[in-house]
C-alpha cells in the first residue's frame, strides 16, 4: 500500500473516534435545558415613552456670525497695542525658541556690557539691549550678570499682539 493511503486511512479512523467521543450521555444537559423552559416568564419592562421632536427656531440674522473674522480683527486694528515690524529682518537668535537658548555668560567690551547666549548646536551668540531673539519677536531689554531680560510679543489670539516679559538665566 502507499504511504499517503495509509495516512488518509489513519486520520479517517481519528475523526470517526473524536467525533464518537463528543456524542456522549446527555441526558444531564437535557434535563437541565428542560427545567430552565420550565420556569416561569419574568415580565418584562414596558418601552420608555417616546417625546416628539420640538423644533427650535435660530434667529440670528442681525448678529455677527462667531465663525467670521470682523473687519479690522485680523489686522489687529481692532485690538490695539503693539505690533511686530514685519519690514525688519530677522536675526539670526529669532530661528530658536527662547527655552532652547542658553545664557553662558557676559563680555565687557568697550564700555558695553554683552550676554553670551549659546545654541543647541553649541555655538555662543552676542547679544546687546535691542537684539531679537525667540521666536515671538522677543527684544533683549536688559543684560545682567545674573540673565537677560527679554519682552515677547504674544499674538492674542483675536489678531492683535500683547507684551510678555521673559528671561533666559545664567546656567
Amino acid at each position: 500500500m502507499n504511504v499517503t493511503v495509509i495516512h488518509r486511512v489513519l486520520i479517517a479512523g481519528l475523526l470517526a473516534l473524536l467525533a464518537a467521543g463528543c456524542s456522549g450521555d446527555m441526558d444531564d444537559l437535557m434535563s437541565y435545558v428542560d427545567e430552565v423552559k420550565a420556569r416561569p416568564g419574568g415580565r418584562i419592562e414596558p418601552l420608555p415613552q417616546i417625546k416628539p421632536y420640538q423644533t427650535f427656531s435660530y434667529k440670528a440674522d442681525a448678529r455677527r456670525s462667531p465663525f467670521v473674522q470682523e473687519r479690522g480683527q485680523a489686522t489687529g486694528q481692532l485690538a490695539g497695542g503693539p505690533k511686530p515690524d514685519v519690514r525688519r529682518p530677522k536675526e539670526y537668535l529669532e530661528g530658536f525658541p527662547l527655552d532652547t537658548l542658553n545664557m553662558v555668560g557676559t563680555l565687557e567690551r568697550e564700555g558695553r556690557t554683552y550676554g553670551l547666549l549659546q545654541t543647541q548646536d553649541g555655538l555662543v551668540h552676542r547679544v546687546l539691549p535691542g537684539n531679537y531673539v525667540g521666536q515671538n519677536d522677543g527684544r533683549v531689554t536688559r543684560v545682567l550678570e545674573s540673565g537677560i531680560e527679554v519682552e515677547e510679543l504674544v499674538p492674542d489670539g483675536i489678531g492683535g499682539f500683547f507684551k510678555r516679559s521673559a528671561a533666559i538665566g545664567l546656567d
